[in-house]
């Protein structure tokens, strides 16, 4: 999927949840950022099962599991940036050329 069709996904999955939220104002905004958090424990449920940490469970989850987690956390944090800004995409290639330049400082691995 190119770069251009991510963030058309990014929009529609916005406009849908928009038309269907439960409920409006600040706390739509707020449930929308929270909702990361049930995302992330998710990625968490994933690799514990994953590795078999829990012995009640054994081996629940695979890594294809924690991969797809992953992408869940990561759209929805998109979807997040884009409640909070219509110029989502600009704020996120903004932010992340910045973490590069700080990280590798111009230099590419």
């Amino acid at each position: 999927m190119a770069d251009e069709e991510v963030w058309k996904a990014i929009d529609d999955l916005h406009a849908w949840l928009d038309a269907n939220k439960a409920v409006d104002g600040p706390e739509a905004l707020l449930l929308r950022v929270l909702k990361l958090s049930e995302e992330v424990g998710e990625v968490a449920q994933a690799v514990i099962g994953a590795t078999g940490q829990n012995p009640r469970k054994g081996t629940s989850h695979t890594w294809d599991d924690v991969r797809s987690e992953l992408c869940d956390v990561v759209i929805t944090a998109l979807v997040a940036l884009r409640t909070l800004t219509p110029d989502a995409r600009e704020v996120f290639a903004t932010h992340l050329a910045g973490v590069t330049e700080r990280s590798l400082g111009g230099r590419t691995p």
